[in-house]
């Protein structure tokens, strides 16, 4: 593949989350890096053979760095494919998909890390990256090679969207992990507590589906916090979708532990009544929880206590969403609307731009090593180009992924990509 020609990303709003910059200027992206962002680089002169783009205003920041997103290949290509959902990314502005173990084959050997790589650079657009399974067949029982499978390519452990039911278990995972400077991602949901379909209350009463409480989250955090107090490895909660988790959390923090957490954006969008008549689109795992529990994520992840925000992107295909609610397989896709659906924060006045920006592309790539979500230069020209206030209606029928069962089917959205550049070369232009 040929390099391609410099790049000057003019006359933009430009945003670099890792330095909490925010200014007017101009991006200048060469030998797949960036040169140099900041104001009258255009005005100095443009390099030989560069193309000149006008953002007229429009934002400019890292390319957004997705920690948690299902895709089916190996084993189920009809869900989703890693050309797929490179292309879902590159049109929601996502440079890099973190992609999680729950294949066929399970992602617990370093030759299926290495399939992985391969494939995604052989038919990905943008960047993917393994998790790598922290039990073997994601059985909960026997540990992985967490340093081979290091070696090999995996950014973090985790078994999906299934928890460690044995403390002693997490715990010397935790140990052989804190040694390799490895991130353990888990899933806070306890398997005998989580047998239901939506969040349990008054709402799941009426509807007349089996609850699954709060409590089933907040105990396997709690217990997980307390193991990290003792072993000092890091850890990373996947999904925090209650208060309760959130006080858990802080507490840990203020204790000086090497602990984050992640929300997803359909956690910080919905809340358990637009299930509305058994909406199966709205079944998700964890369940959307109640809408004091929405603000309070919004609230951590305005104050920095929530790290991350992820799309936890899971394609399902129509047989698996069309059944009874309590029958539906859990899930919604979300690569293309994670920026937007974001951006609605924004506009709400609940979180500030940056914020947004560095939850969404900064901290992820700083907790799992990549060098991504900056502007610094030298870093990788992984950018996009963002018209914040441009209107658009999602119709499913456009939308890139394999699958269609996304929540936001008919919203109403403010914010959208115009550009996806990885590498430096442009892989998605709105027209």
């Amino acid at each position: 593949m040929t390099e391609p020609h410099p790049l000057l990303l003019a006359n933009a709003r430009v945003i670099d989350p890792s330095r909490g910059a925010d200014f007017r200027g101009d991006v200048l992206l060469a030998s797949g890096v960036i040169k140099d962002a900041a104001f009258g680089i255009a005005a100095a002169g443009v390099p030989d053979g560069a193309e000149v783009v006008d953002c007229k205003g429009a934002v400019v920041a890292p390319g957004l760095v997705d920690m948690r997103a299902f895709i089916g290949e190996p084993g189920a290509e009809h869900r989703e494919t890693l050309a797929s959902a490179s292309h879902a990314a590159a049109a929601g502005g996502v440079t890099t998909i973190v992609c999680q173990p729950d294949t066929d084959p399970v992602v617990d050997d370093p030759a299926i890390v290495d399939f992985i790589l391969r494939r995604a650079r052989d038919t990905a657009v943008v960047r993917i990256h393994p998790m790598a399974a922290l039990t073997k067949g994601l059985k909960g029982e026997e540990m992985t090679e967490i340093g081979l499978l290091q070696a090999a390519g995996a950014v973090a452990f985790t078994d999906g969207a299934r928890s460690i039911a044995s403390a002693q278990g997490l715990r010397r995972m935790l140990t052989y992990a804190r040694d390799f400077d490895a991130l353990i991602v888990h899933h806070t949901e306890d398997a005998t507590m989580s047998g239901g379909a939506m969040n349990e209350g008054l709402f799941a009463s009426r509807l007349g589906l089996p609850g699954i409480p709060k409590a089933a989250e907040t105990i396997v955090l709690e217990r997980d916090l307390r193991l990290v107090d003792g072993v000092r490895g890091r850890y990373h909660a996947a999904s925090i979708t209650c208060r309760e988790s959130l006080e858990v959390l802080a507490r840990a923090k203020e204790a000086g532990l090497a602990v984050t957490g992640s929300v997803s954006i359909n956690h910080l969008s919905f809340n358990e009544l637009d299930v509305g008549q058994y909406r199966t689109f709205f079944k998700v795992s964890p369940p959307l929880r109640a809408e004091d529990d929405r603000v309070a994520l919004i609230q951590a992840l305005s104050s920095g206590l929530i790290d991350v925000v992820v799309s936890d992107h899971n394609p399902q295909d129509v047989e698996m969403k069309r059944l009874p609610f309590s029958e539906a397989e859990p899930g919604a896709i979300g690569l293309e609307t994670l920026l937007s659906a974001a951006l609605r924060l924004v506009h709400a006045g609940d979180v500030d731009l940056v914020n947004v920006l560095r939850a969404l592309s900064t901290r992820p790539a700083e907790l799992l090593g990549l060098k991504g979500g900056t502007l610094k230069a030298g870093s990788p020209a992984d950018v996009i180009v963002l018209d914040p206030e441009m209107p658009w209606v999602l119709d499913p029928a456009n939308l890139k992924s394999r699958s269609r069962n996304t929540p936001f089917d008919g919203a109403r959205l403010q914010g959208r990509v115009l550009r996806t550049i990885v590498a430096g070369r442009t892989v998605y232009e709105y027209v």
